[in-house]
């Protein structure tokens, strides 16, 4: 079979030693971290690569022998990738493109309910032996969501899967999309401008492409509500993170929670690890197990429908 298959930072995926990578192939050889320049040397015979948000340059995937024909991008996103070098290769790429909808859904509405109600200065003041919360009455802003608006930039699986919920929290919904929609039961489509304007929550759910790189930066900060919050959990680098910061500190903007972040992780002196008004995560939004699992199995889906002539979940052809 045309299936033989390497997994260069299988440890990206399986940091608990809790998958099983066998169910790839007929022939899966698993490393858990691959240094750049290791690649060329462990993809030699090999028909498969799978990555997972690995950046290969296109300077090395020129390099790639012929024996390689297909890329699987362990992930929805795949800027990591250069695409272009994969088309001259001949080298189809293909990605997971719903694995986690649910999951990361979920981890943006968790944040908003978090940022609604303070919960990380509630948190933080406990931390600090503060229990005034409990003995004076509430000293943080709580406020209902209901009524409130949520505007979403993007609405692929998951952006849909959001509006899904924040209407089951009676929640008004403006989104943003590059390409113009009729509105739905509860759903209006605006221009970005209207969006972050009118939003009481702005959510993010786009991919990042050299159009959307740094989409939110200091303009687009400055048209938000004073009293809005900005909720990331899609790609670090739609934000601009020092305006973001900038931002934050000036009050222009009530809070961010981000699941992801420019730099992952972010360096040691980043102010958004200590910021008041800041939940940061560490990208958890795909690493349930119940997600990592599913991402194996539509992996293994993907080797298959190549090994079989019809592949799946195509991003780039040859």
């Amino acid at each position: 079979m045309n299936d033989k298959t390497v997994v260069l930072n299988a440890a990206r995926m399986n940091y608990d030693g809790k998958l099983d990578f066998s169910v790839l192939a007929s022939e899966v050889k698993v490393y858990d971290v691959t240094e750049p320049d290791q690649i060329l040397e462990r993809i030699q015979g090999y028909d498969i690569i799978v990555t997972k948000e690995m950046p290969v340059s296109g300077d090395r995937i020129r390099q790639f022998p012929d024996t390689v024909k297909l890329i699987c991008e362990a992930g929805t996103g795949y800027n990591n990738l250069d695409l272009d070098a994969c088309r001259e290769k001949g080298i189809l790429v293909c990605n997971i493109p719903a694995y986690s909808t649910q999951r990361v859904a979920h981890t943006a509405i968790m944040l908003l309910l978090n940022l609604s109600s303070s919960m990380q200065k509630q948190l933080a003041m406990l931390a600090k032996g503060n229990r005034d919360n409990f003995t004076r009455c509430l000293q943080v802003d709580h406020v209902e969501v209901n009524g409130k608006t949520l505007g979403l930039v993007g609405a692929g699986n998951i952006g849909r899967e959001v509006m899904r919920i924040a209407r089951a929290l009676d929640m008004n919904i403006l989104v943003y999309t590059r390409t113009p929609r009729p509105d739905e039961d509860g759903v209006r489509y605006a221009g970005l401008e209207e969006v972050l304007k009118n939003s009481d929550y702005i959510s993010l759910h786009c991919p990042l492409t050299p159009e959307t790189r740094h989409l939110i930066n200091r303009q687009t900060l400055s048209l938000m509500k004073s009293s809005a919050f900005l909720i990331n959990t899609a790609r670090g680098a739609l934000i601009d993170e020092p305006a973001l910061i900038e931002a934050l500190r000036a009050g222009t903007i009530a809070g961010a929670a981000l699941d992801v972040q420019e730099t992952e992780p972010p360096v040691e002196d980043n102010p958004l690890y200590t910021m008041e008004n800041v939940i940061l995560t560490p990208h958890m939004g795909w690493k349930g197990l119940e997600t990592r699992e599913r991402l194996v199995s539509i992996l293994a889906d993907n080797i298959r429908a190549y090994a079989a002539g019809s592949p799946i979940h195509v991003v780039s052809g040859r």
